[in-house]
This record gives C-alpha cells, structure tokens and sequence, in this order.
C-alpha cells in the first residue's frame, strides 16, 4: 500500500537500537535477566496436533492487522526501553504466567521477565507479582494480548482451585466447553488452578453419550460396539459411558458381570436433582455410587456449581465434571503499568488496587 509502513508484530526488536533511551518508573533491578521459563511449573497438557506457538502467533496478528501498532509508532520513541509491572486489582489464583513469557520471547527475546509468583499461587487485590524490562514497542505490543491469556486463564485458574477444594475427595475436571481454539490452554488452567483434565477432544478416550446410545438401540449395544472396535484396532484407552437412569446403570454393570468389557468409568448424569430452595437431592446419585460399589470409577454431571460441589463430593464419587470452569469464566482483573504509582493511584480511588 502506497505510503504505508507495515511493521509486523514480530519484527518490533529491530525498532530497538543499540542506542537506547530508557525510563525506568521503579528504583527496583532486574535480578534474574533473560527468559528461562523456571516459572513452567505446572506443564500445558499434551496435544498431539495444538501448535501453541501458532496460537500465539495468531492472536498476535491478530491484534496488530496489516499496520501494526500505529499508535505506539506515533507516540513512542523506537529507541526507548521501559519496565513495566504487573498488578493484580482482585484476590484470586494467578495462572499464564509461562505463557505470558512465551508470548514475551515471541514479539521480542531480549525482553526480561521476572516474577514474585509462579502459576498457582494466590495474589491479592493490589500486589504487584512480576515485571517486565527493554524495549517500549515490544512490551505495549506484547501487553494485551498476555493479559487477554493471563486474565482468562487466572479465572478458570481461581474457580478450579474453589471448587476443587470445596469437592474433596472427589476431584474436579472440566469439559470440552472450551473457547474455540484455546482447548489446551484453557485446561492447562484447570491444571494450574488444582483440578484434572477430562479428555482432550474426540481422539484420547471413548466416550459413549446419549446421541451414541441412542443411535445404536440402547447402551448395551453402545458398549459392545465399542469393545468390538478396540479390539478390531488393538486400541487401548478409557471408556466411558453416560448413564441417565438407575435402570442403565444396572443394565451396564449387568452386561459387565456377564463379559469383559473396556469400559473403566461411568458418567452419573443429572442425578444431581435442584430444590425449589435452593439446595440440591443427590441421593439418586449416591445410590448410583452405592450400586457400582468400586467396580468402575464414577463421574457426577450436571447441576454442578460453586454452591453445590461440596454435597456431590461427599456421595462417594470419583470425579465431578463442570462445564463452567471454562464456558463461563470470569476472568481475574490484572494490569501491565508502567507508571505503578499513578496506577495505584487510582485503583484506590476505584476499589481495585
């Protein structure tokens, strides 16, 4: 385009010249330069096809369009390094912190990071937790799009962690109600907040629902296709199967006394009853558990919310899944400021910092 620069998001290091004007707007010093990714504690689950490199390449082309950042051009010096602090305006379970420095070396290696959490840890309205030094352009390019992650994944983060506490000794997983394209960073945050991964997509674990059961004439004829298929593949991998009734949960366990099966859990769906009180009657699903007595491990599915995980924990359940961990997430409230005490400021004239 005629008397247009184009300056792609991952060209903005070479903005930055070996003569630099730096601003530093904190006393305090890089203790640690350079990116090491020691703050990776809790690994991303595996994928055997998710490019997450491709994903933050994405979302960084994304933000930046076919111009570029054109405000930081027209306002910032290419030349000037600063250091900016992270900031957390609300308590919770702070998560992306090792995708925050990959997106950070992505848009600009000679970046340095340094944390005073690592993912998992809990922060509190008002502390600032990590930093990040060098080139102006590089750290406001990289800013939203860390803190779009950083946001998301600190909020599925800090409900994992509330209900996984609250369902012991059961334990949480979540579902595949992911945002589309962010399925392994979004459990990689049920992973950060204490909880499990349920499968990954349709390819790691068999998964017999409703529609299956349905199309196949009952859940007898569901579970033995699918014994027939692993064997004809000499596959071996999880199965499970979603129940609805206590009459097909007996009929399962029936045709599994009778044959051997690969079947290793079964789902207790919607037998988690509401009241009109509030409360909920979980004593279908207790019974279910009762009636499986060990034989195969169990998952409770349905009605499952911050108030009620606690009573469904407590039926004998393995698992309790919930699509809200990452359907409905809210995420947690951080900045990226490079002047903190303006930003301190006001968050304490507005109640966030």
């Amino acid at each position: 385009m005629p008397g247009v620069l184009f300056i792609s998001p991952l060209v903005w290091p070479r903005l930055c010249t070996t003569s630099r004007r730096i601003v530093k707007m904190s006393a305090t010093q890089i203790r640690n330069p350079g990116i090491s990714f020691e703050s990776m504690n809790i690994k991303p689950p595996s994928h055997p096809t998710y490019d997450l490199k491709g994903v933050i390449k994405l979302a960084l082309a994304e933000d930046a369009g076919d111009r570029g950042d054109v405000t930081c051009m027209a306002t910032i010096p290419p030349d000037m390094e600063v250091e900016a602090h992270f900031l957390a305006k609300e308590d919770g379970t702070i998560a992306g912190i090792a995708l925050a420095e990959m997106i950070f070396h992505e848009v600009d290696p000679s970046l340095k990071v340094e944390w005073s959490r690592k993912d998992g840890d809990h922060v509190h309205k008002g502390l600032q937790f990590g930093k990040v030094y060098g080139c102006t352009h590089s750290i406001v390019v990289a800013e939203r799009v860390v803190l779009n992650y950083m946001q998301r994944m600190s909020g599925i983060a800090t409900l994992t962690k509330a209900m996984a506490d609250l369902a012991r000794p059961a334990y949480i997983l979540e579902t595949r109600k992911t945002a589309p394209g962010l399925r392994l960073v979004d459990k990689w945050a049920v992973l950060i907040g204490g909880g499990q991964n349920h499968r990954m997509g349709l390819f790691d674990m068999v998964m017999i629902k409703d529609n299956h059961i349905s199309a196949t004439g009952g859940i007898v004829n569901a579970i033995k296709s699918v014994d027939e298929y692993l064997g004809q593949k000499n596959l071996q991998m999880g199965v499970e199967v979603e129940t609805r009734t206590l009459e097909e949960v007996n009929e399962v366990l029936y045709y599994a006394s009778q044959t051997k099966t690969s079947l290793t859990r079964i789902m207790l769906d919607n037998m988690v009853v509401p009241l009109p009180n509030g409360d909920v009657d979980v004593s279908m699903l207790k019974e279910a558990v009762e009636l499986i007595n060990g034989r195969f491990e169990t998952e409770a599915s349905g009605n499952v919310t911050i108030e009620t995980v606690q009573k469904i924990g407590q039926t004998g359940v393995t698992y309790i899944s919930s699509g809200a961990l990452t359907h409905s997430v809210k995420a947690l409230d951080i900045s990226l400021k490079i002047d903190m005490e303006l930003a301190l400021q006001v968050g304490r004239r507005t109640k966030r910092a």
